[in-house]
């Protein structure tokens, strides 16, 4: 499994995960793809400032170690192959490379050649294998920008559903609650709760309630949706093609959405055709735009750059640990970073707001500073018993340099428009 170099497409999100660590559907990229291999032994390549939390997260694994390609045949997997049903990615076949348009999407390479390609990183390796093996076009689903998975995800609820041993109600469902269309359109884990007056409508798509998951009253869920293990939905009204992750507190309005997990929606509030990171806490009232007055197409900010994603519905991209206050108002494709912090201003908010910056009365600003952010996100994981680990705060901490240059450059422009104002 291997990370190419568009990551940087996929920020804020790819920020803190490997791409193929990133949600569509009940589950990751990379599950998606191991479903398909159970059993087989995997290597993973990636960013190296990542190998250290992602050694944490797959103990055993051999992670950047190119040493290991010499010892036999290998399938190379692209993680941003979104791998659906009808995909024909085997394992066994001739030695090849399949590009869909001038990105690998997989190589099945032997030993031999494996030994006359190595080099000394992983990216001069896979060009050479480019190079040396014949090539062909293949259809693969490679994500390329955050709206991609957004887009993609009633599907993938619907071939996760599929790829279940178990469908119907195992765990606690009122007498009082209601499951529109077919009870064989549902997954309800032997741990979860659906309590009085909450609403599950499968008629257009199934729903996964995972192990711990509550689902409490006056809620009502539409499929396709899945909800994580441990995830609480209060009082919601959440709508078709919506993903939650593990250990949420989820309420208000979710529309066509991705929450990657730990995060808290908990109040009043739109979120819709957003992908929302790990950490992240939405103040009460918070309330993105999916769509313009205009109904024209959605520009994104993508590495310094407005690209049009040709949908007219797209709403917000917000990378890990991020907050915003009560009564924000998120812009039509907005981006924000990694740890930042978004103040109601009583404005939409600008379409790019860095990571670890705060937006606070129209201004950009460093905040409390980088020390204090991080002691913050000791409490807030504290609270959900799990300690930041100094793999992370280093993570963080390269993160920060990474993209000092264009909060920087924010900021001053700032600070500028303020002493042009004369304040």
């Amino acid at each position: 499994m291997f990370e190419d170099e568009k990551y940087e497409e996929l920020f804020p999100l790819s920020m803190t995960h490997a791409t193929f660590e990133l949600r569509c559907g009940y589950t990751t990229l990379l599950e998606k793809i191991l479903r398909r291999f159970p059993g087989v032994g995997v290597s993973y390549f990636l960013r190296d400032y990542l190998t250290p939390i992602f050694k944490r997260r797959v103990r055993g694994e051999a992670i950047n170690n190119l040493n290991i390609l010499k010892k036999d045949d290998f399938l190379l997997v692209n993680g941003r192959w979104l791998l659906s049903e009808r995909d024909k990615l085997t394992l066994e076949g001739d030695e090849e490379v399949g590009l869909y348009g001038q990105d690998i999407a997989f190589a099945r390479v032997r030993q031999n050649t494996i030994k006359g390609c190595l080099a000394e990183n992983f990216t001069k390796f896979l060009n050479n294998v480019k190079d040396k093996v014949e090539a062909k076009e293949v259809e693969a689903n490679l994500i390329s920008y955050p709206w991609n998975l957004v887009n993609n995800n009633p599907k993938a609820i619907e071939e996760d559903f599929k790829a279940f041993e178990k469908k119907g109600v195992f765990g606690k469902f009122s007498p009082q609650a209601i499951i529109e269309g077919k009870e064989e359109n549902v997954f309800i884990a032997e741990t979860a709760d659906v309590q009085p007056f909450a609403v599950l409508d499968a008629t257009h798509g199934p729903i996964i309630l995972d192990e711990g998951v509550k689902v409490f009253p006056f809620s009502r869920i539409e499929g396709p949706a899945s909800v994580g293990r441990d995830t609480q939905i209060l009082r919601a009204n959440i709508r078709e093609g919506t993903s939650i992750g593990p250990v949420c507190r989820v309420g208000g309005e979710v529309e066509a959405s991705i929450i990657h997990g730990y995060s808290n929606k908990y109040h009043t509030g739109f979120l819709g055709h957003a992908y929302v990171g790990e950490w992240v806490n939405l103040g009460a009232l918070t309330t993105n735009s999916d769509l313009k007055n205009d109904y024209s197409t959605v520009e994104v900010h993508i590495k310094g750059k407005l690209i049009d994603s040709g949908d007219t519905k797209v709403g917000c991209f917000i990378g890990d640990h991020t907050k915003t206050s009560v009564g924000c108002l998120l812009n039509t494709g907005a981006v924000i970073g990694v740890m930042s912090n978004v103040i109601a201003s009583g404005e939409p908010s600008p379409k790019f707001i860095p990571s670890f910056c705060w937006y606070f009365r129209g201004r950009f600003s460093k905040g409390w500073g980088f020390r204090r952010m991080i002691e913050t996100e000791r409490v807030v994981m504290d609270r959900r018993g799990i300690s930041l680990t100094e793999e992370e705060v280093t993570l963080f901490q390269t993160l920060y340099d990474l993209t000092r240059e264009e909060r920087e450059t924010l900021i001053k422009r700032s600070r500028a428009k303020l002493r042009g104002k004369g304040e």
